[in-house]
C-alpha cells in the first residue's frame, strides 16, 4: 500500500514500489523507479532519472536526478541511483550522470547529512557518510566506509579510498589513500584510521601491518615508487594492503601525503 499526500505530483510514468510514503508537495517526475518502503519528504524533487532503493529515507526538500551542473552536458540519458537503506537529508542534492559514466551512484547504508552535493559521475560506495555541505565535484569515487567531515570541497576526479575519514573543513584536492586519517592546512595525512578500523572489526594483526605499510610509504624518505617496491618486499601481501597498491596503481592526481 502506498501513501501520496494529496499535494505530492506523481508522474503516472513512474515506477513507485509498495510500502512508499511521498509527502506534501513533492515532486516525482517521469521516469523515475522508487523502491519499496522508501519515505520520500516533503517539497522533495525526483527528477527524470532518479533511481531510488527501497527503504531510503529522503528528508525535506532534497533533489535527486537533476541534470548535471556541466557545460558539456548534452541532454542524454542517464541516472542517478540511491542504493537501499541510504539516508538523504534536508536540501541535499544529487545530479545525474553525463555521457562520461551514464550515471551518478551513491551504494547502500549511506548517509547524505544536509546540503552535501553530489556532481554528475560521482561514484559512493557503501556505508560512506558525507557531513553537512560536504561538496563533491564531478567524477569523484569514494570507498566503503569512507567519513567525510562537514563543509568540505573535493576535487573534481579525485579518488577516497575505502574506510578513510578527513577532518571537516579542509579542502581535498588529491586522492586519499584507503584507511589513511587526513586533515589540516595544507591537508595532509596524519596517520593510519586505527580506531575506525577497530571498530568496525579489523583484526589487530591487520592493523598492524597495515601501520607498518603505512610506515614505508607516508614516513620514510623513499618516493612512492621506491616505497610500493618495499612494500612488496618487506610486508605480508594480505588483502588489505593489496587494497592500497591497487589505490596507488589507479590514482591519478597523486596522493596526500
Amino acid at each position: 500500500m502506498r501513501e501520496i499526500h494529496s499535494t505530492a505530483i506523481v508522474s503516472p510514468k513512474a515506477e513507485l514500489g509498495e510500502n512508499v510514503v511521498v509527502g506534501p508537495y513533492a515532486i516525482i517526475e517521469d521516469n523515475v523507479h522508487v523502491g519499496d518502503g522508501t519515505n520520500v519528504g516533503s517539497t522533495v524533487q525526483l527528477a527524470s532519472g532518479a533511481v531510488i532503493g527501497e527503504n531510503v529515507k529522503i528528508f525535506h526538500s532534497a533533489v535527486i536526478g537533476t541534470i548535471p551542473q556541466d557545460l558539456k552536458f548534452g541532454g542524454e540519458e542517464t541516472k542517478a541511483v540511491i542504493g537501499d537503506s541510504t539516508i538523504v537529508r534536508e536540501f541535499a542534492t544529487v545530479n545525474r550522470g553525463t555521457v562520461a559514466h551514464g550515471e551518478t551512484t551513491v551504494g547502500q547504508n549511506c548517509m547524505l547529512m544536509a546540503y552535501s552535493h553530489v556532481a554528475h559521475d560521482c561514484i559512493i560506495g557503501d556505508n560512506v557518510i558525507l557531513a553537512n555541505s560536504v561538496n563533491l565535484a564531478g567524477h569523484c569515487e569514494i570507498g566503503d566506509h569512507a567519513i567525510l567531515g562537514g563543509l568540505l570541497p573535493v576535487h573534481q576526479f579525485v579518488k577516497i579510498g575505502a574506510h578513510a575519514m578527513i577532518g571537516g573543513g579542509f579542502r581535498v584536492q588529491q586522492d586519499v589513500c584507503p584507511y589513511a586519517l587526513v586533515a589540516g592546512y595544507p591537508l595532509h595525512l596524519v596517520g593510519l584510521n586505527a580506531i575506525g578500523l577497530r571498530r568496525r572489526g579489523f583484526k589487530r594483526e591487520v592493523i598492524q601491518k597495515l601501520e607498518a605499510a603505512f610506515r614505508v610509504l607516508f614516513f620514510s624518505d623513499l618516493n612512492t615508487s621506491q616505497a610500493v617496491e618495499r612494500i612488496k618486499s618487506e610486508i605480508e601481501m594480505i588483502p588489505e594492503v593489496q587494497v592500497i597498491l591497487d589505490f596507488i596503481e589507479k590514482s591519478n592526481r597523486g596522493m596526500i601525503k
